[in-house]
């Protein structure tokens, strides 16, 4: 047997200088970010041997700069203390648009110059013109397209998920789920409104709302979220919070929620029968809550499931999909979440599986549990999707236990 005990505080003492770092670098990231979003396809598309006309140069790098300086200030004054929508709305269509001019300015004009060398095409000027035109042409292309996929109403993602645990009585049972609707800055009153009918004719059991509903207060974006009001559902409609609502006083959404007839699972449960068999529907609130500082809000799996047979299946809502590991250790049947957005703006789901076990769909944790991941209803912040579509999803429980057909 090794004894390792002498050796942990030397690792202790290896990793903190490390975290240190970490930690001094994620300070900074939103004084870096604005500035490699801005600069770099400046360099790509302006300074990497294209000799534009003085003019170009000059006109061109004035829009990187004022970008650069704009794109933080307004999102501060939309997003900060002031709350100025229009103010949003610029300083969240600038990160997304620096955030596809970054990305394919790297992905696709640095290869596609070495592709042109490569091909003999002569003249480094016309070959970084081209790279130039090219990036600029799918930027276009993507924004536009990502900008109609964001306002579209999102199209039905339907799915069976047999639960070995589930009666035969609630076999086929119609789950919806919405979640992240951010309701913001640019109003979508009338994109609610399609959303819910398109809610309505799918006949749901079981309607879920797994947070996000706005980005503000109940109070200020009370219109929109309104024709939540309208959704129907044979057994209930369920909601959670989000961690958008601890920034916007969450304790209003639940209430404005349950004005408009939904049900808040807040670290509690209800029971679905149907066929004399029984399905928990329990909630939690978000993970952010505890530190939001709010009496009482704090994501709670035991005070969700308290009193309920734990023989019984678990249908669990939790925002966040990385709530998964606590739900996989209480044996937890089915979670479904949100949050994610599925990455919205292509290639930052890389970035959110750092922080999230999944990304999309539906995945297996443990020996029980499985994790519906939804890719969003609505948007946050940048009003564009790309490679990331919205969705409201239909989820059809089923058991493996029917009788034996006749």
């Amino acid at each position: 047997m090794t004894d390792t005990s002498n050796t942990r505080p030397a690792d202790s003492e290896a990793q903190a200088p490390r975290q240190s770092r970490l930690h001094r670098l994620m300070r900074y990231l939103p004084l870096i970010a604005p500035v490699l979003l801005w600069a770099v396809p400046c360099w790509m598309l302006l300074h990497t041997g294209q000799h534009w006309p003085l003019p170009v140069t000059l006109i061109g790098t004035a829009l990187f700069a004022l970008g650069l300086v704009g794109m933080p200030l307004t999102m501060a004054r939309g997003h900060g203390r002031r709350q100025q929508d229009r103010a949003a709305i610029v300083g969240d269509t600038l990160l997304g648009t620096s955030w596809v001019l970054f990305t394919w300015s790297i992905l696709l004009g640095v290869p596609l110059h070495l592709a042109l060398t490569v091909a003999g095409v002569e003249g480094s000027q016309d070959r970084a013109r081209i790279v130039t035109w090219a990036v600029l042409g799918i930027t276009a292309v993507l924004l536009a397209w990502g900008y109609a996929e964001a306002r579209r109403v999102p199209r039905v993602r339907r799915l069976d998920v047999q639960l070995p645990r589930l009666g035969p009585g609630l076999d086929g049972t119609r789950v919806v789920l919405i979640t992240d609707t951010h309701y913001g800055p640019l109003d979508r009153t009338r994109w609610s409104e399609r959303v819910c009918e398109t809610v309505n004719t799918l006949e749901a059991d079981l309607v879920c709302h797994t947070g996000d509903i706005a980005d503000g207060t109940a109070e200020r974006r009370r219109a929109q979220a309104v024709p939540l009001g309208t959704v129907r559902a044979t057994r209930a409609r369920v909601y959670v919070t989000g961690n958008h609502e601890y920034y916007s006083e969450a304790q209003g959404w639940v209430d404005l929620m349950g004005e408009l007839g939904w049900e808040p699972l807040r670290n509690r449960h209800l029971l679905l029968e149907r066929g004399g068999d029984t399905l928990v529907v329990a909630g939690v609130d978000d993970v952010t809550a505890e530190s939001s500082g709010l009496a009482g809000h704090r994501a709670h799996l035991a005070g969700a499931l308290d009193g309920a047979d734990p023989d019984l299946p678990v249908l669990l809502l939790a925002h966040q999909p990385k709530f998964v590991d606590r739900a996989a250790a209480d044996g937890i049947d089915l979670q479904l979440s949100g949050h994610t957005h599925g990455g919205q703006i292509w290639p930052f789901h890389h970035l959110v599986r750092i922080d999230q076990p999944a990304l999309a769909g539906l995945s297996h944790h443990g020996a029980r549990t499985l994790l519906y991941t939804s890719r969003g209803t609505g948007f946050w912040g940048p009003p564009f999707r790309v490679f990331a579509p919205s969705e409201i999803t239909l989820l059809v429980l089923r058991s493996p236990h029917l009788p034996p057909s006749p």
